[in-house]
């Protein structure tokens, strides 16, 4: 993965969120957004033959889970996975594209996340035959599973998105059956080390209300769902589970988070549930949730013994 300096990984954070409050309330939602894009998208992209450019991460894993990988004909710098993305990856970037750079390949379809730099404008003004899909941030399951059923309404792969909709389904029911978590027990999900964090109305805390566990950045900082926190207001709350989203990005893991001045007491430390997550995995809204929301439900699990 590359390394995302830490204010432009907050920044781009901040933008997630304001997608995920649009989808809250208001009408122009990013779940509207999207599908008024997917029906373009369906009827313009069916064929074989149709040539695809994804700058989102999230997308060029969905494609390559419904089957459509051998439509992508470039990737942006940061979708790498699955591994064979690997000759399609480009310096082309999703926070900075450029309209020259995407032309090049002769899409048909493009896939973004955020209409960084008016990129929808400048392809469709060069090449009016080009349709750009917007999958905006997620804020729920629901919404990951409309997305994935929309790509594979657009590349021809129906079948294919509601089988893969249908695993993640069970499997995501599997491994949340039964996981509630104790009364008081509370958690601290780090996005990087200078503790920047999310409340229970981002996507990722959507996933953990569910069991009941409290969020110690909720209420932090009124209208903030990426709050940053001090570490002496995290000794405080004393959480029972810190999940770690910067172990690439920042070089964190429990070993490090112990040596911490004053962390060795909170209750997640001393119980051995600092628990390490993948970075790209946390970061996106893909077929792989299914591991994040495995990962959390199994930490939430042992507070129960």
């Amino acid at each position: 993965m590359k390394k995302t300096s830490i204010p432009r990984r907050i920044a781009i954070l901040a933008a997630a969120s304001l997608s995920f409050l649009a989808a809250c309330g208001g009408s122009d939602t990013s779940s509207d957004a999207s599908s008024d894009a997917s029906s373009d998208t369906a009827a313009a992209a069916t064929s074989e033959s149709v040539r695809i450019v994804s700058l989102s991460p999230t997308a060029t894993e969905m494609l390559y889970a419904i089957g459509a990988g051998d439509l992508v004909v470039a990737v942006d710098s940061l979708s790498t996975f699955p591994a064979e993305t690997a000759d399609k990856v480009t310096e082309i970037s999703a926070f900075e594209p450029s309209a020259e750079a995407i032309l090049g390949y002769e899409p048909d379809l493009v896939l973004i996340s955020n209409d960084m730099n008016k990129i929808s404008e400048q392809l469709t003004s060069a090449d009016p035959g080009i349709t750009v899909w917007t999958g905006a941030a997620a804020a729920s399951l629901d919404d990951v599973y409309r997305q994935i059923g929309e790509l594979g309404a657009a590349t021809g792969r129906e079948e294919a998105a509601a089988a893969l909709v249908a695993d993640m389904e069970s499997k995501i029911k599997a491994a949340t059956a039964g996981v509630t978590a104790p009364a008081g027990a509370s958690y601290f999900y780090e996005l990087d080390n200078t503790l920047y964090s999310v409340t229970s109305n981002t996507f990722v805390g959507s996933l953990l209300k569910a069991t009941g566990i409290a969020n110690v950045a909720d209420g932090v900082e009124e209208g903030n769902d990426y709050p940053q926190m001090n570490a002496e207001a995290i000794i405080k709350a004393n959480p029972s589970i810190i999940f770690l989203a910067d172990t690439k990005c920042c070089g964190q893991n429990a070993a490090v988070v112990a040596k911490r001045p004053g962390w060795s007491g909170i209750d997640a430390v001393k119980n051995g549930n600092v628990v390490e997550l993948d970075d790209d995995v946390a970061s996106r809204w893909g077929p792989r949730v299914v591991d994040l929301v495995t990962q959390m439900a199994q930490a939430i699990k042992a507070l129960q013994k």
